[in-house]
């Protein structure tokens, strides 16, 4: 059992179906966060904040319970990559990859109050292929990549892009690093997998 009821911070069905595979009873909520960059931030720094900002923005309306915010930013050459939203700008977008590696920062924040909370930021870099144009606009056809940083889905045919992935969790890419939660959780009591 959980001593708290759990809740996501989040309406992404990626980071659902990822906490999915830890069997734990949990509540979706979509957090009320402006996810604009401050001047000089980073993408490392904007995951962590924008982390801990959902979770709190949840928090706020939900007494005796732990939030998981989690937030994500692809950055290549310290730009930072948002979600595309067409099509033209997915093809932008993987056009600059090609040939790269690139990092992507999920940060996660498991919150219970503004004085008892566990924050993170884990990096995982994607080495792409060199992708020819054609290349590019079959897989935007085929998988609709709109709605993902990075414009890619490295779950479905995004996985034909790349040359090489480096990091912990391959969740970590997908928007929820689940090794890490473990951890938190683990740090506040409780060992999963749960007893059923």
């Amino acid at each position: 059992m959980l001593p708290h009821p759990l809740i996501l911070a989040s309406t992404s069905r990626y980071r659902r179906a990822l906490l999915e595979k830890l069997a734990l009873p949990f509540t979706c909520v979509a957090p009320a966060v402006d996810e604009l960059a401050l001047p000089g931030e980073s993408a490392k720094q904007l995951a962590g904040r924008l982390a801990r900002a959902k979770a709190q923005a949840v928090g706020v309306e939900h007494d005796q319970t732990w939030i998981i915010g989690s937030d994500q930013t692809c950055a290549c050459d310290d730009q930072i990559l948002g979600k595309p939203g067409t099509a033209q700008a997915a093809f932008e977008q993987l056009s600059l990859l090609s040939g790269r590696r690139v990092d992507f920062h999920t940060g996660l924040c498991l919150w219970q109050d503004a004085d008892h909370y566990q924050l993170a930021v884990e990096t995982f870099t994607v080495e792409f292929r060199s992708l020819t144009p054609d290349q590019i606009r079959r897989y935007i056809e085929i998988e609709l990549p709109l709605d993902c940083a990075g414009s890619f889905k490295n779950e479905g045919l995004g996985i034909c892009l790349f040359n090489g992935l480096h990091g912990r969790d391959p969740n970590t890419l997908t928007g929820l690093p689940l090794i890490l939660l473990t951890d938190m959780l683990a740090q506040w009591g409780v060992t999963l997998p749960l007893q059923g």
